[in-house]
């Protein structure tokens, strides 16, 4: 029995992983003119078939094995099939038949369809099994179907030499040659070694950037489309390779190798390549499959200049074409990278240059058109074939690039944005070859146009206010409106600002004042609202300290801050009846400090975030625009005291002049909170995607007030908004604590996919950079920063980490920009996604929960509990990930 060479056994292994499948199919399309002799075209490709046995050859199995089995010609059963077929109804038939699944084991790995449109037209398919031949094959079997068709039209048999050798011949020498991969002298051996320590420690996935998020099987649905490098590129890359002594291919590949470093994919870039394996003359006229694919390693790091990325490329290249023999399979099962049905292994991205010998069809009597067609399928993240084309007097005449993309993955719009990106680095680096790959300009001047000024066009006109000042604004408007609902008791505008007033008054007989700070000790309350409101009346500014935390966080906190005055239930029980109930008239200016909100600490040591009045108005009127929030309104104030959704839910209620719904004691989660929502009429509710998981099942269509869903604090599930989005808007809003509270909003959601955080909110602006500060492409991940109005001071008495983490910003001069360390993109269509943390991420019950993030799931010490069994029921190494929840595991077990 004849073994399969190396190459089909690659093929046949992911045949028998996946199924038969068109991944690999090869199409041949040839739109024929003029009159076909159906009969004469039948019989040439039987003859080409039984000239090169690769045509005529199934792979069967033997205790597991295969091996190859040449049928004689008599035995094989080729598959032809001869049909009218409208024009409309051509692209349907093309597809289907390109789409075709050999069964390699009992099939010949060649079929053909002849189309009839016309009596005088026709479209020819050739259909090959990629086990059977490769891109140097297409030429001599055009030759030989030229060949074989012009004797049967002549009734006669063609006359041709016998081929030298068959494929069996080259697969037993191709054995020989290499030796066994046991023996540690053979040429197999030591190439093995090489590629051992060539591609130790590879990244997992090196690709474009994915519109949409990779499945966990790929389909290898795909599709395909011509992209051309001009003459005037070609040209300067030809002459930027001979003066660098690289080829043009070397330079394409340095190029690529250099934008998807630019794009976010690392400094450690794979890239897959083919080399054509005919080593011997003999070959050269062969039907078969003798490509290898291998990885080309580029290191890109350092940012270094292209000439000198140029020199590590040539490097590399050399020394992987000296090693090309080993196939690529075993390959994978030696280095035996983490197996995943999602992705090739290896590399995702290949280039391939296509310099084999064409040859046209020129049928006697017929005009031939050969039409690309794809086979609906990607065999990789993206498939680059690049073909050079030259003039009559072989000066540079462009090169083609046939691109093969995963559908799954990409949309064809953003595929072509990253080719035209390679184009421009390209164009630029053989302008002056001594750039560094870190200074090549990827944007277009439209592009960068859009990302820095359309997409962050948030500027609206609004007077600079206070929440104390929204609140009365509102008071002067309807007095007696709703203010505060709590159970059974209601407060109306006019009464709520009279309370505040009066403690207010009493606050600034105490020394409250602007930037002085005032500790707010309370569970959330009606008490702990007009707490709030006398505090900002009075001047001051708050720092809301959660009585359920820890002593010891809660000793710390007010340690840190250092405030004029403690507010809790005993100094809210002193008598301030007395004091006039009219606002104080305090002067407040916008860069006065309206809170300090502590953050987790899972940075290090918790810090407290000085935020001003500046983005108050803003914050406002982005709810109005984006949650349709006004009088009327019912918003439940759901947020622990000590985070800032805490202000989102104040702002939302008295900005609109809604009501704010504070619930009575214990647990806001699951049926409670279900009955909280219908009992209390509410109609606007901010919550985390997994609180709002948590309520039962079929609640959503059960609440016919709620008219509004706002999901913040975590990446928010298609299928929790797709279950809560009926009927109803719902809306993920994005924000770190160093903003007042807001940066972006979504649009309305319903269930089409990835959630994005949506766009800047107004008068904030939003920034996607690289680590150089510079904008990266839409669908390119990068650091995400923050401008505008919500900005906030800093830190509190940390000057030093305020300058680290508040930088100039390089597009508005005069302005600061908070860097988030979380990464995300820039969709297609102008709103943002979330990617994750810049630093480590943790993983919790499988799903992600980013270090920065674990605090907005915090609801008091309920939540505290809940976090910290998280932590020592899935998660190695408790004593740090507890850090982000409470300051130590010992008061962890207090809470419990």
């Amino acid at each position: 029995m004849i073994p399969l060479s190396f190459a089909q056994r690659r093929l046949w292994f992911l045949h028998k992983l996946e199924g038969p499948s068109a991944t690999y199919n090869m199409p041949l399309t040839l739109r024929l003119k003029g009159d076909v002799n159906a009969a004469a075209l039948q019989a040439a490709i039987g003859d080409v078939m039984a000239r090169h046995e690769s045509l005529r050859t199934v792979f069967p199995e033997a205790d597991g094995e295969p091996h190859q089995l040449v049928l004689d010609t008599e035995q094989v059963d080729f598959r032809w099939e001869s049909r009218a077929v409208a024009e409309a109804d051509l692209p349907g038939a093309l597809e289907a038949a390109a789409r075709h699944t050999f069964d390699l084991s009992s099939e010949v790995p060649i079929r053909a369809w002849l189309f009839q449109i016309h009596p005088d037209e026709s479209v020819l398919m050739l259909l090959m099994h990629h086990i059977a031949g490769d891109g140097w094959s297409m030429a001599p079997l055009a030759r030989d179907v030229v060949e074989a068709y012009t004797a049967r039209v002549e009734r006669r048999s063609p006359q041709w030499d016998e081929l030298p050798v068959q494929y069996v011949d080259y697969t037993l020498w191709q054995r020989e040659l290499l030796g066994e991969e046991s023996d540690p002298d053979s040429v197999f051996s030591q190439q093995v070694a090489y590629w051992m320590d060539r591609l130790a420690n590879l990244p997992e996935q090196v690709t474009f950037p994915a519109d949409r998020p990779r499945p966990a099987v790929a389909s290898y649905e795909g599709a395909s489309f011509a992209y051309e490098l001009d003459a005037e590129l070609h040209g300067r890359l030809v002459e930027l390779a001979r003066r660098t002594n690289t080829t043009v291919f070397m330079v394409l590949q340095a190029g690529m190798a250099a934008l998807l470093t630019r794009l976010g994919a690392g400094t450690d870039i794979a890239l897959g390549s083919g080399v054509a394996g005919r080593t011997d003359e003999g070959l050269d006229d062969l039907i078969g499959f003798f490509v290898n694919m291998f990885v080309l390693r580029t290191d890109t790091s350092d940012s270094p200049a292209f000439t000198d990325l140029l020199r590590r490329v040539r490097a590399a290249s050399l020394e992987a074409y000296e090693h090309q023999d080993v196939p690529f399979e075993r390959l994978v099962e030696l280095l035996n990278p983490r197996r995943s049905t999602a992705h090739h292994p290896l590399f995702q991205v290949a280039l391939v240059l296509q310099n084999a010998a064409t040859e046209e069809f020129q049928l006697p009597g017929l005009q031939v058109e050969a039409e690309v067609l794809s086979s609906g399928t990607s065999r990789f993240d993206v498939l680059l074939s690049l073909t050079e084309h030259h003039d009559k007097t072989q000066r540079p005449a462009g090169i083609e690039a046939l691109v093969e993309y995963s559908t799954e993955l990409f949309d064809r719009a953003s595929v072509e944005g990253v080719l035209a990106r390679w184009v421009r680095l390209l164009e630029q680096v053989v302008a002056d070859p001594s750039v560094r790959i870190g200074g090549v300009e990827l944007l277009a001047e439209a592009e960068r146009r859009q990302l820095l000024t359309s997409w962050n066009d948030t500027a609206v006109e609004v007077p600079p206010e206070t929440l104390a000042g929204l609140l009365e604004a509102r008071v002067r408007r309807a007095p007696d409106a709703t203010a505060l609902v709590r159970g059974g008791e209601a407060l109306s505008y006019g009464e709520v600002n009279a309370r505040a007033n009066r403690l207010a008054r009493w606050l600034i007989g105490e020394g409250v004042g602007p930037e002085r700070l005032v500790a707010v000790e309370l569970p959330r309350s009606v008490d702990l609202v007009v707490a709030v409101l006398a505090v900002l009346k009075a001047g001051g500014a708050y720092l809301p300290v959660d009585p359920g935390y820890p002593a010891e966080r809660r000793a710390f906190m007010l340690a840190d801050a250092r405030p004029v005055l403690v507010l809790d239930e005993a100094v809210l029980g002193r008598d301030v009846s007395g004091f006039p109930d009219t606002d104080p008239g305090v002067g407040v200016e916008p860069e006065h400090p309206a809170y300090v909100i502590y953050t987790s600490g899972s940075t290090g040591v918790p810090k407290g975030v000085v935020v001003s009045h500046r983005g108050v108005a803003s914050l406002a009127h982005a709810q109005a625009a984006g949650l349709g929030v006004g009088a009327g309104s019912r918003v439940l104030q759901f947020a622990s005291p000590s985070f800032d959704a805490a202000f989102w839910e104040l702002v939302m209620a008295f900005g609109s002049g809604a009501a704010l719904v504070v619930p009575e004691g214990g647990r806001l989660v699951g049926e409670v909170l279900r009955d909280v929502l219908g009992e209390q009429g509410v109609t606007h509710v901010t919550l985390p995607p997994s609180v709002l998981g948590g309520v039962p099942a079929g609640a959503e269509a059960s609440l016919p007030s709620l008219e509004c869903v706002v999901l913040a604090g975590e990446a928010a599930p298609p299928e929790l908004v797709a279950r809560w989005s009926r009927g109803r808007r719902v809306v993920n809003a994005y924000g770190p604590t160093e903003s007042t509270v807001c940066v972006s909003m979504s649009d309305a959601l319903s269930d089409d996919g990835v959630v994005p955080i949506g766009r800047p909110v107004t008068n904030t602006r939003a920034y996607v950079l690289d680590e150089a500060l510079r904008p990266v492409p839409a669908g390119v991940v990068g650091e995400l920063y923050a401008s505008g109005a919500g900005l906030a001071r800093g830190y509190a008495g940390r000057a030093g980490l305020t300058a680290e983490r508040f930088v100039a910003c390089p597009f508005e001069p005069g302005v600061r920009m908070y860097r988030t360390g979380d990464l995300a993109r820039w969709r297609a269509d102008g709103q943002l996604e979330f990617v994750g943390r810049a630093d480590e991420q943790v993983k919790v019950r499988g799903f992600r929960i980013e270090p920065g993030e674990i605090e907005a799931l915090l609801t008091g010490v309920d939540g505290v509990r809940q976090a910290v069994a998280l932590v020592r029921e899935d998660v190695p190494g408790d004593q740090r990930l507890a850090a982000y929840v409470v300051p130590d595991l010992e008061a962890a077990a207090a809470c419990e």
